[in-house]
């Protein structure tokens, strides 16, 4: 029996240490937190959604640039083996109309439990308040509540996730240990991200209330979903997509009524009095919602357009942003250890028997199930990956 040791315990830490028990090694998870998976159990609490019921060929295309080295790897971990590793848990599931997989429950702690008892009769060690140092020679270094330990082992996976949500334990602490090895990184960057946005004191009444039934565009991206309006800005799954064209300054714009063609609207406002107010065509007309007027008065202070402009405005509406919401807000990260540092089984070239899983690879994927899938995903490929590094080794 080898030893394989674990440090993050994710979903991506936790996959890799099921699969090399069932292996039959002996797993050592290491995590620095005083317990397992707060990320994980955070991201449950409004609804743990584990992936998302689409043909492959679609699914993959949320990976963007990492689509073709992620291929392989979410192909072997599926959107049906998630679920069907789920009921394995006795999780019972459903799937939205938009195709998001949720467990029944909504929320990750009676997941997390249930794995987690199956991973301690299977024998998996956890050591928790065990933050990762790096390596003295063969061992990786550990500061602890006893002080510093070393552990030597056979393998060992890093799954220590990316570079936000640090006190739920991703705080990218890891980076200049890994890259002391020789590995290249990519910084990090925010993912899934808000939008930071200065409100004229007009918006407070509509903090908190949602922009829904729109169509954003940024960049070379679109998406559909909705977003909340916030002290601070936009949140929610509609900007969080827009990401990586938002971090690159791209211009925001908004259709507030994407149902809606601009001939259609246009045909219909011609018949319109021509003292027609445009608030009363919004509300009347229209019949936007509260916060969706408010939104667009806030969006065109400073240039009230015309009536021949009221239907492009409403239909392309400039969205000015301050940037995205600090790092350690957003939900995920994209950067980390680059893919061509590592071998087609996660398995860093500079440091054999070493693999790396989850959020700490250079990758990032927008919310809707895809995270979560290609977490576990890595996490089970890292394991696979190390089992087969001690079967070649022995």
């Amino acid at each position: 029996m080898s030893t394989a040791l674990v440090i993050g315990a994710g979903p991506a830490g936790l996959m890799a240490a099921e699969t090399l028990s069932d292996a039959g090694h002996s797993v050592i998870v290491c995590d620095a937190k005083p317990s397992v998976g707060r990320k994980f159990l955070m991201a449950g609490k409004s609804g743990l959604n584990l992936t998302r019921d689409e043909p492959f060929a679609p699914f993959m295309t949320q990976y963007s640039a990492a689509e073709t080295p992620l291929r392989p790897i979410v192909e072997s971990f599926d959107a049906e083996a998630v679920q069907h590793w789920a009921r394995g848990l006795d999780q019972d599931l459903f799937t939205g109309s938009t195709g998001r997989v949720f467990p029944k429950a909504m929320k990750a702690s009676p997941l997390l439990r249930a794995w987690l008892a199956r991973l301690d009769a299977a024998g998996v060690e956890r050591r928790t308040r065990w933050r990762w140092l790096g390596w003295d020679q063969d061992a990786a270094l550990f500061d602890t509540p006893n002080g510093r330990e070393q552990v030597k082992a056979d393998v060992t996976v890093l799954a220590m996730g990316g570079a936000s949500w640090a006190r739920l334990g991703s705080d990218g602490a890891w980076a200049d240990a890994v890259g002391a090895e020789g590995c290249a990184l990519s910084p990090f960057a925010p993912s899934n991200a808000a939008v930071s946005i200065t409100w004229t004191d007009h918006m407070a009444p509509h903090f908190g209330n949602a922009l829904k039934s729109v169509a954003w565009q940024a960049g070379g991206l679109s998406s559909r979903g909705e977003a909340s309006i916030t002290q601070y800005g936009l949140e929610g799954g509609g900007v969080y997509s827009l990401t990586p064209a938002l971090r690159d300054g791209a211009p925001l714009f908004v259709d507030l009524v994407p149902d809606l063609s601009a001939e259609k609207l246009a045909a219909d406002l011609v018949k319109k009095p021509a003292k027609l107010r445009l608030a009363h065509w919004l509300r009347n007309n229209l019949r936007l919602s509260p916060a969706k007027i408010a939104f667009f008065f806030e969006m065109t202070a400073t240039a009230r357009p015309s009536r021949d402009t009221w239907v492009t405005t409403l239909k392309k509406l400039a969205v000015p942003y301050d940037g995205l919401r600090p790092m350690d807000e957003a939900i995920s990260t994209a950067g980390g250890v680059q893919f061509d540092t590592m071998n087609d089984r996660l398995m860093l070239k500079s440091r054999p028997g070493v693999f790396c899983a989850g959020e700490m690879i250079d990758w990032e994927a927008p919310t809707g199930g895809y995270l979560i899938t290609a977490c576990l995903a890595t996490g089970r490929w890292a394991g696979r990956g190390a089992v087969d590094y001690l079967a070649a080794a022995a």
